[in-house]
């Protein structure tokens, strides 16, 4: 079977879904679920992505996301991968965490007309503890499950990335306090009724279609296929100069922080002599790759590592190094937290 295609273009809008390998847990302890909250963070600080809703259930997660830039393929890279990793090491397993390819549907919502898929795709994510069974209705507030955005709508304690405008606008309420308790509310009322169910042609279009919007934005999409990667290109794409440009102005801001946090560079930013397999080098090649999109040559030759080749077996020998862990831990901490 063809894998989906990935439509990446500026200002998308997309459903995320991704599941446990082989249906098992994946947030099963809170510190999972505070794992995954931290990087989901790291990577809409680094890619400006922000988020509309989003609910972390024991075996699968959903997100409404939004990338002002094109940039959704690099970006889950760099939050499924170090995700697992770290969960890996978290529960002393080995192995996939997750199940496949992840899913991302583009959901219509640029225009003044493309409301109505945007709301139905916010509520079906908000809705999903109900539907578990595990909060709403005879189970309790809907809004006392802590593992999705809900909480934040009713509370507005909500990190940068999250943003709830735009669904209270879909739903025509105010953006202000008094919409986002009459959005909560509406929620509750659902999920009381009838615990958070939808249609059945619904559920089906919200899980397993390539798409979710009408005949103009299906077309829209079908256009970008038809025009082929000159035309993903020019609105931007993952290869494309935009995301080429954010990336490597991100990748430069962490080197000029990370030499100076290290001591080395001089007082004017200058690199001070050091041999390819420092430890301090190591780990700040290790910290691009786990919060960059940068190539291994870029790193080379930024940070004067030799050959490309070698990057890679420096980063991959100092993951069991002391004093590389020690330097990585010393570089995460300069990083802005925004769980």
């Amino acid at each position: 079977m063809a894998r989906p295609l990935r439509f990446e273009y500026a200002e998308a809008v997309y459903h995320v879904m991704a599941r446990g390998d082989g249906g098992k847990a994946i947030f099963i302890a809170k510190d999972d679920h505070l794992l995954f909250l931290h990087r989901l963070g790291e990577v809409c600080r680094s890619r400006g992505w922000r988020v509309h809703a989003w609910a972390l259930m024991r075996n699968h997660f959903h997100l409404l996301l939004e990338t002002p830039e094109p940039n959704l393929v690099s970006g889950m890279r760099l939050l499924l991968g170090p995700f697992s990793q770290a969960w890996n090491r978290l529960h002393s397993r080995r192995g996939h965490v997750f199940q496949g390819r992840y899913k991302a549907v583009p959901v219509a919502g640029t225009g003044a007309g493309d409301a109505s898929q945007f709301k139905v795709v916010a509520d079906y994510i908000h809705l999903n503890p109900a539907r578990a069974g595990l909060a709403g209705g005879e189970h309790g507030k809907l809004v006392a499950y802590p593992w999705s955005s809900l909480p934040a709508y009713r509370s507005s304690k909500a990190p940068q990335w999250l943003v709830f405008d735009r669904v209270l606008a879909a739903h025509q309420l105010a953006t202000d306090a008094r919409g986002r308790r009459a959005y909560v509310d509406y929620l509750e009322a659902r999920a009381a009724e009838n615990g958070g169910k939808f249609p059945p042609e619904a559920s089906a279009a919200l899980r397993r279609g390539w798409y979710l919007g009408d005949e103009s934005f299906r077309d829209r999409l079908l256009a970008l296929v038809d025009k082929g990667s000159k035309a993903l290109r020019k609105s931007g794409s993952h290869s494309g100069n935009a995301v080429a440009a954010h990336g490597e102005r991100e990748a430069e801001r962490l080197v000029a922080v990370g030499l100076r946090e290290l001591e080395l560079c001089d007082v004017k930013g200058n690199p001070l002599p050091a041999r390819k397999g420092d430890p301090r080098k190591v780990a700040l090649a290790t910290l691009l790759r786990a919060h960059t999109s940068i190539s291994n040559p870029w790193i080379a030759k930024r940070l004067e590592m030799g050959h490309d080749r070698s990057v890679s077996r420096l980063i991959r020998q100092g993951a069991d190094h002391n004093e590389v862990r020690k330097y990585l831990r010393q570089l995460e901490q300069m990083l802005p937290c925004e769980d």
